[in-house]
């Protein structure tokens, strides 16, 4: 059997609809917002063998808060043009991709809001789509006719003017692309940067005066294309792994510094800054990664000191425990940050990665959220037991303080088989939590959210 398609990975058959759920503890009554996660959840599966993790059809977990009660949970499919033809519902209106009319993909990465509208995200190709306030689908979204080809899965919102950035890719382009969305949702800028082998990028990081490309050796294959493989990306050990530094204030593409590094694999940054002439990246690494199989050697949390004059990349490491899924109080992206938060899992080297022989039994789960102190180079640790599987953690700022608010996620409660919503202090951040909000439903281990509070 397929891993992801059993405990804590296995899908969910049903949409659910749930009211006024039950809370132990308080809600802080200033939550007053939606969590949004992202994640596959496959509706029908042909061949469970060969079904892979990163291709299913996108599912939004939503909760909804407001004055200290949760009034809703839903899930919801997104709903792509197959989506609805399998579901026996009438197609959404609007353009089904991009760079190619018959690109189509219910996007199961990501989800965000920009410019008022909620937005699924997957990047490789297929366009974002967009949902009304109750994770409906409204339709496939393109930026109002003004983005030019693919999107992405990662964006990174500049707190200071408002700009939505994009790196995006897609497999038969010789460049990848920095977009940059405006707070109208109009994509004002799209600058084309070389690179050869068309890699991967899942992720990037912005500073205030770059973004920060990470050009690594998994590359695209029409070999494997032709094989039939599902995800056509291998360990390319002839591609020079590097990290680029493009300068956001020139739109032609020029001036990008390129600086060799060791090969390794990059899913997520933390964040990144500006420091002197130098830039520091927070990132998790991996020695290696086949995406194929969906396995990996462990990962890292390192800091890296690009020097751009050098031509140096120094990398220290702050927490060699396996971790994934980094996330920063995003008031504070592409700015000097203090405090950062992950995933961990036992001695899993990946949230999303079981081993490939097999599936491990619930109580190998070993769950915990942790917290990062840059400035006092600590780590506290939040462990939720045996079973007790956690996603990504979701920083929902209250105050104007980088520490000022909580961290939400979904937890599995194996005592009564369904989720709960977590919220923890980020001041108190090991202590008892602030509120468990219970969910009728599991909520599988997925990918990434948001928390949108009411504007």
């Amino acid at each position: 059997m397929n891993p992801y398609l059993e405990g804590p990975f296995a899908p969910v058959k049903e949409e659910v609809t749930a009211y006024d759920l039950p809370v132990s503890g308080r809600i802080p009554p200033e939550l007053n917002g939606r969590l949004l996660r992202n994640g596959p959840n496959p509706l029908n599966i042909e061949d469970p063998v060969a079904h892979h993790w990163m291709l299913g059809e996108g599912m939004i977990h939503g909760l909804r808060l407001r004055d200290g009660r949760a009034e809703w949970y839903r899930n919801r499919w997104v709903r792509s043009a197959d989506v609805t033809d399998r579901l026996g519902e009438p197609r959404r209106p609007g353009r089904t991709g991009d760079v190619d009319p018959a690109m189509d993909f219910a996007a199961n990465t990501h989800v965000i809001r920009h410019a008022g509208r909620t937005l699924a995200l997957v990047e490789g190709g297929p366009l974002p789509y967009e949902l009304d306030d109750e994770l409906g689908t409204v339709g496939p979204y393109d930026f109002g006719g003004t983005l030019d080809g693919a999107f992405t899965a990662h964006t990174k919102l500049d707190p200071v003017n408002g700009e939505l950035h994009a790196v995006t890719y897609f497999p038969l382009w010789d460049h990848v692309r920095h977009v940059v969305i405006d707070g109208t949702g109009t994509a004002i800028r799209t600058t084309r940067v070389p690179v050869p082998d068309a890699p991967m990028m899942h992720d990037f990081a912005l500073t205030e005066r770059y973004v920060v490309l990470i050009d690594q050796p998994v590359t695209f294959s029409m070999e494997l294309v032709q094989a039939g493989e599902a995800v056509p990306y291998l360990w390319n050990e002839a591609h020079q792994a590097r990290v680029g530094l493009v300068p956001r204030d020139r739109g032609d593409g020029g001036g990008v510094r390129w600086v060799d590094i060791e090969p390794c694999y990059v899913a997520h940054t933390l964040n990144a800054y500006d420091e002197g002439s130098s830039v520091v990246l927070d990132l998790v690494r991996y020695p290696r990664m086949d995406v194929r199989t969906n396995t990996a050697e462990p990962a890292v949390l390192e800091r890296w000191t690009i020097d751009p004059q050098a031509g140096k990349v120094g990398r220290r490491t702050i927490d060699d425990r396996p971790q994934e899924f980094p996330r920063v109080n995003e008031g504070l992206l592409s700015r000097r940050h203090r405090y950062g938060y992950a995933a961990v899992i036992g001695e899993m080297n990946e949230v999303a990665m079981p081993p490939v022989d097999g599936p491990l039994p619930d109580e190998a789960f070993d769950n915990a959220l942790i917290k990062h102190d840059y400035d006092r180079d600590v780590a506290e640790v939040h462990r939720f037991g045996r079973g007790a599987t956690v996603g990504e953690g979701v920083f929902a700022a209250v105050g104007a303080g980088e520490d000022d608010g909580y961290v939400l996620a979904y937890v599995h409660d194996p005592d009564r088989g369904a989720a709960d919503l977590v919220i923890l202090s980020a001041r108190d951040f090991t202590g008892e939590p602030v509120a468990r909000i219970h969910l009728p439903v599991r909520v599988p281990l997925g990918f990434h959210g948001s928390w949108l509070p009411d504007l």
